[in-house]
């Protein structure tokens, strides 16, 4: 007797934060004497699991060294963008911070570790702010996002802003970052969402 039923495999565990929207996802590894092997995306359980369908349009790539702090970065209005964020090497700690003015979470923040090792996935939603600090030797950093880069809709949060009061886990004397970074907005005064 044959049976029409498709066994579903599980191969992403979706773990939602105390964000509303953000998701934790971590991917189903399987290794061998060879390597190893894991789905790093798809699109039909992504969209299941998010609640909605995230079409992305563009793949980025950054490589940077110890200490570098990239962010807080977000576009504004029709360019926003979600991200999906991971590490094909190295180390960071990435962070959402969310600047969707209604949102009851406004001004707090996600923090979790990607790594080449645990091959951890990060989403995060339109409305919010994204940064990450690079905590090994170097690290190359990938992102799906869902809408095309824009310079004139780029904006920024400084990394240090006190009302946010990112907890990072190194000394601020060690952070490395750019002039534009440097020059971010603070969280009061910054352009957010509604």
């Amino acid at each position: 007797m044959h049976s029409n039923q498709t066994i579903k495999i599980i191969i992403m565990e979706y773990i939602k934060t105390d964000i509303e929207g953000v998701w934790v996802i971590q991917p189903k590894v399987f290794n061998d004497s060879r390597g190893y092997f894991f789905e790093a995306f798809k699109q039909a359980e992504f969209d299941e699991h998010i609640g909605r369908h995230v079409e992305f349009v563009q793949d980025n790539e950054s490589k940077s060294s110890f200490g570098v702090l990239r962010g807080l970065h977000y576009q504004k209005g029709e360019f926003s963008q979600a991200k999906l964020v991971r590490v094909i090497k190295g180390r960071v700690v990435d962070v959402a911070v969310d600047i969707r003015k209604s949102s009851p979470t406004f001004g707090k923040y996600v923090m979790v570790e990607l790594s080449e090792d645990n091959k951890t996935q990060f989403f995060i939603p339109r409305g919010f702010a994204h940064g990450f600090l690079v905590l090994s030797e170097e690290a190359i950093f990938t992102y799906k996002v869902d809408n095309v880069y824009a310079p004139q809709s780029e904006a920024s949060i400084r990394w240090n802003d006190e009302e946010i009061n990112i907890q990072w886990p190194i000394d601020a004397k060690d952070v490395k970052t750019s002039e534009k970074d440097l020059n971010g907005s603070s969280l009061a005064s910054a352009e957010v969402f509604e």
